[in-house]
């Protein structure tokens, strides 16, 4: 932590950093006395702030190599991440009070980019950086479902339904609102995704299917849900009623006409199936679509931007010791530290968030006393199988695993897609999967189905983190949050949110902006249509088509990927040559990447395409040309290209394939062992 020594006797003029804007938001006023940060030398700096910085996840060593990239142009109307760097690096040269932003945002997953659109559609002066690429953690490794909670509804039933109902009412039915409360809300959310951001949500129809009229053990472990197959249809259309009957009505198949729309379905004992609706999306492209748009409205957003130590005024009276103005920042691209200050500071670190709060102490004795947890992580692994394991136009639940869980069975990216688990975790970067959970999917989700589930069919497997939040700050008597959580640190001034889900990306938002800079200025997020929904139509693929001659299935994924912005990406080449044979990825989605701010080959395999989710393999073989495309487009060195390639194959590695991880290193240590012998 960087300490500013600021004193309120009598200071000149010239000596003062805080204005009367800064005063009315508690700012302190003063003089620099001492920054002992720009006072040394880097390698001090290094050391001092690595004695006390909280333990770094070995796993980032894979995510970023300093390449010092040439300068490439940003998207139309949106400019780019070098001269993003330049507006973000520009405080530590200027000491001018308006330079000051209103708000600094650390983390750029949905929450972080989600509240940085907002505060800067509002008109205030945003900055967001994120340590990694945009979605690299947590908010690329969902179930990829924009979801309403349906299981949020079984849960708030099964709980007013219980004999607390009677012992105590109020409590009772104080939770039961909240989650309910909870789900209308997604509900809402939803409806919005789909209406407003049509170019990166498609609705979804889920089948569930029935084998008995009572399942014991029931779920939720409550008797009334054992009759779940009697009253799912009813369930149903009050879940379609929640949306104001404005998403795909509920319906219910016969046996004869499951067998025909999902083939793949056992249907010996089979009773009937319902069907509901819920929305599907590519997670990573709709958290790259707020983070442009939030470029777009005036925000400084950039990734691969760290923050390595924060910035504590040490005032010698008055209450506004301790308190954070700003964050000392890395830019991993070029190994570049400068200072951002702001009179807010919004830590949206998802699972990692404890990590960041280590950063709002002193003293690396500070940072060793024991934090009270904000946030426990939740691991979920997912497994990515052939597209004929499911059709392409219905997806599949299981809504009572052996371990009382939900299973989605899904067609995304032209594979299917099923998980998750949940199992309690600190979080970890590298998404390597655990091969029980990965074997245990296989076996959970071949129950209902007529073909084999076979392990060598898992082209690609990963695990995310999901955020399960409490606030460390709250008072005796504050309300409980049943989702996210926001808390402001009384001490230092910083808020943090975490929490939450995919489908409440907007409204997690809006609160955190609400709460850190007050609700004089009204949210406007709800008219903003997302980067990409300008020029998109049903037809677009076809216009596509019909201008650059085009395949239809390039021409499909183009078009639901970059909406509108697809004749930017074809523009740049006009071709449809591919990455890869049998995927619709073409390169020149590899130089638009760079314009969208993509500074790894990882970037560009994992998020910017999603070939490493969908065949880890087919990712691994073609790094060697990505890295061809962005070294042209970045002007890399033989040197910096060599340690691309590195790092992409260490990270892509460590995602699950069709051969279990134990089994693959093994191999790879005989063959490293047969070198060092023939050598």
């Amino acid at each position: 932590m960087i300490r500013l020594a600021v004193s309120s006797r009598a200071p000149t003029a010239r000596g003062y950093f805080c204005s009367k804007n800064l005063r009315s938001s508690a700012f302190p006023v003063g003089r620099i006395q001492k920054r002992s940060f720009f006072s040394s030398s880097k390698k001090q700096q290094q050391q001092r702030s690595a004695a006390s910085a909280p333990r770094r996840d070995p796993g980032l060593d894979f995510t970023a190599v300093v390449s010092n990239p040439q300068e490439v142009d940003g998207p139309e109307g949106i400019v780019s991440r070098s001269e993003q760097i330049k507006k973000l690096q520009s405080q530590s040269s200027n000491k001018d009070d308006d330079i000051y932003y209103d708000v600094l945002i650390i983390g750029g997953g949905a929450t972080g980019a989600g509240a940085a659109l907002d505060a800067a559609a509002r008109g205030y002066k945003v900055a967001c950086i994120e340590r990694g690429d945009f979605a690299s953690e947590t908010s690329s490794r969902s179930t990829k479902l924009i979801w309403a909670g349906i299981k949020y509804m079984g849960t708030a039933f099964a709980a007013l339904l219980s004999p607390n109902l009677v012992t105590a009412p109020l409590v009772t039915l104080s939770a039961f609102y909240g989650e309910m409360k909870m789900v209308y809300q997604c509900h809402q959310e939803r409806r919005y995704m789909m209406q407003k951001q049509e170019h990166l949500c498609q609705w979804i129809p889920i089948l569930i299917p029935f084998d008995r009229w009572y399942v014991s053990p029931p779920p939720f472990n409550h008797s009334l849900y054992g009759f779940f197959p009697i009253l799912a249809p009813f369930v149903l259309k009050v879940y379609d009623a929640l949306s104001w009957f404005q998403c795909p009505p509920s319906y219910t198949l016969s046996p004869s006409r499951a067998a025909e729309k999902f083939p793949q379905l056992q249907t010996d004992n089979l009773k009937y199936c319902a069907v509901f609706y819920e929305a599907i999306h590519n997670d990573a492209r709709t958290n790259l679509a707020i983070a442009m748009t939030a470029a777009q409205r005036g925000a400084h957003i950039a990734n691969y931007v760290e923050m390595v130590d924060t910035i504590v005024v040490d005032q010698e009276e008055g209450g506004d010791k301790n308190k954070v103005v700003g964050v000392v920042a890395l830019d991993r691209m070029t190994d570049q530290r400068f200072e951002i200050r702001a009179k807010k500071i919004i830590f949206c670190g998802g699972p990692f968030t404890d990590n960041m709060r280590q950063l709002e102490h002193d003293s690396s004795s500070d940072r060793d006393k024991k934090l009270p947890p904000a946030v426990t992580g939740a691991h979920g692994t997912h497994i990515v199988l052939p597209s004929y394991y499911c059709p392409p136009d219905i997806g599949f639940l299981d809504y009572n695993t052996s371990d009382k869980r939900f299973l989605f069975l899904l067609p995304w990216q032209g594979h299917t897609i099923v998980g998750t688990t949940d199992h309690k975790c600190s979080a970890e970067t590298l998404p390597r999967p655990p091969e029980e959970e990965v074997e245990w999917i296989l076996k959970e989700s071949s129950k209902y189905m007529k073909i084999d589930y076979r392990r060598e069919d898992v082209s690609s497997s990963w695990r995310g983190w999901r955020p399960l939040a409490v606030d460390p700050n709250a008072q005796a008597g504050d309300d409980v949050s049943r989702d996210h959580v926001i808390s402001e640190n009384s001490k230092t001034g910083v808020f943090f949110i975490a929490g939450g889900k995919w489908t409440t990306w907007r409204e997690m938002a809006q609160e955190v902006v609400d709460k850190a800079l007050g609700t004089d200025r009204p949210c406007p997020t709800l008219d903003i249509q997302l980067f990409g929904g300008e020029g998109y139509s049903n037809t677009l693929s076809v216009k596509l088509i019909q201008k650059y001659g085009i395949s239809q299935s390039t021409a499909e994924h183009l078009s639901k990927t970059y909406g509108g912005r697809a004749w930017e990406v074809l523009q740049l080449d006009g071709r449809d040559k591919l990455l890869k044979e049998g995927y619709p990825y073409i390169e020149s989605e590899v130089r638009y990447a760079c314009c969208e701010y993509a500074c790894t080959v990882e970037d560009i395999l994992s998020r910017r395409t999603r070939l490493a989710f969908v065949n880890k393999e087919a990712a691994l073989q073609c790094i060697s040309r990505v890295t061809d495309i962005m070294a042209e487009e970045l002007k890399w060195s033989s040197r910096v290209k060599k340690q691309q390639m590195q790092a992409a194959t260490a990270y892509i590695g460590s995602y699950g394939g069709s051969v279990p991880q134990s089994a693959a290193n093994e191999g790879k240590a005989d063959v490293a062992e047969n070198e060092k012998a023939a050598a």
